[in-house]
């Protein structure tokens, strides 16, 4: 799943850039009186960032089971049993991810037919959403591929790696 490893990669520089971008911003707008000023737009910037990062993020987060687990009653049943309950909630994960993926599609339609933009800088949001389209569709794709990873344990009675997917 190389896939899901560049996208994070992918990610993490995006909020490296987004960083620095906030850092220049701010000391644009503390510098004003010698006419320094803020990046225009700086805002806009971080939110389609944001929401590209977050998407980037959440393959690999559920390829090696990175993300939060609550696992207060569950630690109490046995390997067998929790087996089974990761397949539930894999089950659950590629119906939710599938869910996003499609919605977002329809969203990224949208607005490419209404040629919405952001105020300032008139950036299209159609290739917003087409960044997060991206990290939705790895999700679901990761989300299949960990289901059938989970449940081909489940079935053999084995635990499941305690770093599932990292290794890949």
């Amino acid at each position: 799943m190389g896939l899901a490893r560049m996208l994070a990669i992918a990610g993490g520089l995006v909020l490296l850039a987004m960083v620095a971008m906030i850092v220049i911003s701010i000391i644009g707008r503390a510098l004003l009186f010698i006419g320094l000023k803020p990046i225009t737009g700086d805002y806009e910037l971080v939110s389609i960032g944001m929401g590209f990062a977050v998407f980037a993020f959440m393959p690999w987060a559920h390829l090696t089971r990175s993300h939060a687990l609550v696992a207060l009653v569950t630690d109490s049943f046995g390997m067998r049993a929790n087996s089974w309950i990761l397949v539930i909630t894999d089950v659950m994960m590629v119906v939710a991810s599938w869910f996003i993926a499609w919605r977002l599609y329809f969203g990224m339609m949208d607005k490419f037919a209404y040629r919405e933009t952001t105020l300032l800088l008139r950036f299209p949001l159609s290739w917003a959403y087409a960044m997060a389209f991206v990290g939705a569709v790895a999700l679901a794709v990761v989300a299949v591929y960990v289901l059938g990873r989970s449940l081909t344990c489940a079935l053999r009675g084995e635990a499941e790696p305690k770093r599932a997917g990292g290794e890949l």
